[in-house]
């Protein structure tokens, strides 16, 4: 079953099924210093998502890397950078996928999440 609105359904994910994980390049400065623009993520769609994970979900029809947070019953996404607002999304619906690793040009750049 396709779930709508995936990055792979906007042409960012190429032939992937929903469950496989998919790489995206970070764009932007608002999740720095741990994921600066130009690195390479691993999300898996089917991760198990938890408060502070850091995710890829739906917001406003943009998909935004961001910290989740999970707060007396509603559910946040928060950058990094403290000049970004704190957004708050329906549910675990809007999450798209749980990042798993940080790929970037050095070896000392690498990091896995889980």
């Amino acid at each position: 079953m396709a779930i709508p609105n995936r990055p792979e359904d906007a042409g960012m994910g190429g032939g992937c099924a929903n469950s496989e994980p998919f790489a995206l390049r970070v764009l932007g400065d608002s999740m720095a210093p741990e994921f600066a623009h130009g690195v390479i993520v691993i999300v898996d769609p089917s991760g198990v998502v938890e408060h502070g994970s850091f995710v890829i979900a739906e917001h406003d029809g943009e998909y935004l890397l961001r910290q989740l947070l999970m707060e007396e019953g509603r559910h946040y996404l928060q950058a990094l950078q403290e000049d970004q607002r704190r957004l708050e999304i329906p549910g675990l619906q809007a999450v798209i996928g749980v990042v798993v690793q940080r790929a970037g040009r050095r070896r000392a750049q690498h990091k896995h999440y889980a």
